[in-house]
């Protein structure tokens, strides 16, 4: 529905809409614009939001904020937003707002997805002249000020991944007494923005506010361009701003001419009764109700890739050949070819991306005699692909045409000898079109891994207002792309991949299948990496690595492998220089896994010892279907003794590794604890109500 579509006008300045699990209450007084008065899980629910206007709009060659202050709330325009008409079903709530002497209407459209809302509001120019956006929040929400809250945030860095956070908001907004200032409210805030195209090079577009004796809230962020989130102190209240790019942080701008539009970039947003873990529970079924969920994946299939710790992007036929034998006899179902297939051996193979041809140098008989290796040993074929690369030494960076790269400034962008192309352009689409049917149709390929490897920067000037607007074009163009492909291409997965988890967004993780959640070399830190993961993306979608070592002890190997049954098992390693106990507990992992992966995607995650610190010495990760769990327990300095109270009266019993000694479990009342060993050393446990 457009903006432009008919929505009755309710004359009760009070407006409710109720669906199962859900409770909204709207105030739209004729003097302020349309409030949300209550979020609830139900009608008699406590509610967790305080009243708040539900948009911010900031447009150039006006006022742009009725208040002086640091964050992007009391916009003028936003302001003076009046309540035109809503209406409702039992999957979306749309109302209608209009600011006539700033020249915007807007239509903001609340979706029912699971246990919360996805939010996008539509920004229409009813001017006769034209109108420059320079931001537009796709979620507000207040809280009342009352001490009772928590704030949780995520930091990110390439392999150092979800080290999250969690503050008293008491002190991150300090109590400046408004009172003896003349009412005026604080004007800091705590924030968090992206830089660039990795839209988790820094941070994590997730936020969290839990309590324990009032409701919780949680929201994300759905874009691969630039973000902004911030929490400010508002009188009585604290509101939650979520953005995507603005002019203010990323150089955005978008101008519309009369009668065109804008929408915000997504944002969910969801409510809880209970602390973190409920919110958590309540982000994830939200998630798996945005994907769209394809047959191809519903196998929840275990990958081999060749990379990590392995081939480092070199690969062969002699060095694969051992490694597909020995990843199917595993229990791998597909197994994928990294980076590297297509540049001649000891050649710098990322400047010369872009053509996507094999190298023959590589390859005795060609790349399709190893792809028949693949499916002589029953297991499906993958390749890696950056797609929005093009090497400065590529045929491609000749052929295409200027506009189908990013430029600044009226140069092509440069970032560690590539270029980045514009999938606004019909060219560059064309090309990857072109890429991805040649390589399926010769090949036969099965599995595709999607890279992205460079921060290209605040974005493109080509065909945008502001190089924001570009970069946020371009995203937009990528998932539309991603999804074109997918329709020519059913039988086909498609991980998500920036560097690790870069660019780790439900922009396309709503239609990825899979994503890999780092980098890491070392598996004694990619342990709190997994344990972390499934705050900031769906367990079966959280791609862990596995990658055991014949250098490895029997306790190691256990440990390394322990991360990828706790998500979506991706293995890798020299399987074939192992030694039969090792492979036992590979093996035994991996059966573990696809035991539990069905349960795995309908679980949400717990964690009994809390989100874990990066130097924590003991982790713990819970995945709860209701009736039983899956419990990850790593051990990674000292003997030490756990008490898991959240578990209180659960049965806890090894499941992985049976060949290794168990861990004694006894009971402190009806609390188990759980005696660690000095690690590395890791246990997996099933747990019974």
């Amino acid at each position: 529905m457009t903006s432009q579509a008919p929505l009755h006008r309710d004359e009760d300045p009070v407006f409710e809409w109720a669906l199962p699990g859900l409770h909204l209450k709207f105030d739209h007084r004729d003097d302020r614009p349309v409030r949300l008065v209550r979020l609830a899980t139900a009608p008699e629910a406590p509610s967790a939001a305080a009243p708040w206007a539900i948009i911010d709009v900031i447009t150039a060659g006006v006022e742009h904020r009725a208040s002086n202050d640091q964050g992007l709330l009391y916009s003028s325009a936003g302001q003076r937003l009046r309540y035109a008409g809503h209406e409702s079903d039992e999957t979306e709530l749309r109302i209608r707002q209009r600011a006539p002497e700033f020249g915007v209407e807007v239509l903001s459209v609340f979706r029912v997805a699971g246990p919360g809302l996805q939010i996008r509001h539509t920004v229409r120019n009813v001017a006769d002249r034209s109108l420059v956006l320079l931001s537009v929040s796709s979620a507000l929400v207040a809280v009342p000020a009352d001490g009772a809250h928590d704030l949780l945030w995520g930091e990110s860095e390439w392999r150092a991944e979800g080290r999250w956070r969690q503050r008293p908001l008491s002190e991150l907004l300090p109590d400046i007494d408004p009172a003896m200032h003349g009412g005026q409210h604080p004007r800091g805030l705590f924030s968090l923005t992206s830089h660039g195209s990795w839209s988790t090079g820094s941070f994590l577009p997730t936020g969290v506010l839990a309590a324990e004796t009032v409701p919780s809230i949680a929201w994300q962020v759905e874009t691969s361009a630039s973000w902004h989130w911030e929490v400010a102190q508002t009188g009585s209240t604290v509101t939650v701003g979520v953005h995507g790019a603005t002019d203010r942080h990323h150089q955005f701008a978008a101008r519309l001419a009369p009668g065109e539009e804008f929408t915000s970039v997504p944002a969910g947003l969801c409510v809880a009764d209970g602390g973190r873990d409920a919110a958590f529970a309540a982000l994830t079924g939200y998630r798996r109700a945005i994907r769209e969920v394809r047959p191809v994946d519903a196998r929840l299939p275990v990958v081999y890739n060749d990379y990590m710790n392995t081939l480092m992007g070199e690969p062969s036929t002699e060095k694969l050949l051992p490694l597909i034998e020995s990843a199917a006899e595993a229990g791998a179902e597909y197994f994928c070819i990294d980076a590297g297939w297509y540049a001649t051996p000891g050649s710098a193979w990322w400047v010369g991306a872009g053509e996507w041809l094999e190298a023959p140098e590589r390859f005795t008989g060609g790349l399709l005699s190893v792809i028949d290796a693949i499916r002589a040993n029953g297991m499906r074929p993958g390749l890696w692909l950056e797609p929005e690369a093009v090497g400065v030494e590529s045929a491609m960076a000749e052929r295409l045409p200027e506009e189908a790269f990013f430029q600044r400034f009226g140069e092509r962008v440069i970032v560690a000898g590539n270029f980045q192309l514009d999938l606004r352009h019909p060219a560059a689409r064309a090309h990857l079109d072109e890429t991805v049917d040649r390589l399926v149709d010769e090949l036969g390929l099965e599995f595709i891994k999607l890279d992205y490897n460079r921060n290209i920067g605040a974005g493109t000037e080509v065909d945008a207002d502001a190089p924001g607007a570009g970069l946020l074009g371009h995203t937009r163009a990528f998932r539309d792309w991603l999804l074109g492909v997918q329709a020519r291409h059913p039988g086909v997965l498609f991980e998500n991949c920036g560097s690790g988890a870069l660019r780790m967004d439900y922009n396309l993780l709503s239609v990825a299948h899979l994503q890999s959640t780092s980098d890491q070399e070392d598996f004694r830190k990619y342990a709190p990496i997994a344990a972390a993961a499934p705050a900031s993306v769906l367990p079966e979608q959280a791609g862990n690595w596995a990658y055991p070592a014949a250098s490895m002890g029997l306790e190691e190997t256990a440990f390394a492998m322990t991360a990828g049954v706790m998500g979506r098992l991706y293995l890798s390693g020299f399987l074939n220089e192992l030694s039969a106990e090792q492979s036992d507990l590979v093996r035994e992992a991996i059966a573990l896994h696809k035991d539990w992966r069905h349960r795995i995607a309908r679980s949400h995650p717990v964690w009994p010892l809390g989100l874990p610190g990066w130097g924590d010495e003991v982790i713990a990760l819970q995945l709860d279907t209701g009736s039983e769990s899956l419990l990850a327990l790593w051990s990674r300095g000292e003997a030490a003794e756990v008490a898991l109270p959240g578990l209180r009266g659960r049965d806890l019993k090894q499941a992985y590794p049976v060949a290794l000694p168990e861990w004694t479990i006894r009971t402190d009342g009806e609390t188990p604890v759980v005696e660690l060993p000095a690690g590395p050393a890791a246990r997996i446990f099933t747990v019974q109500r």
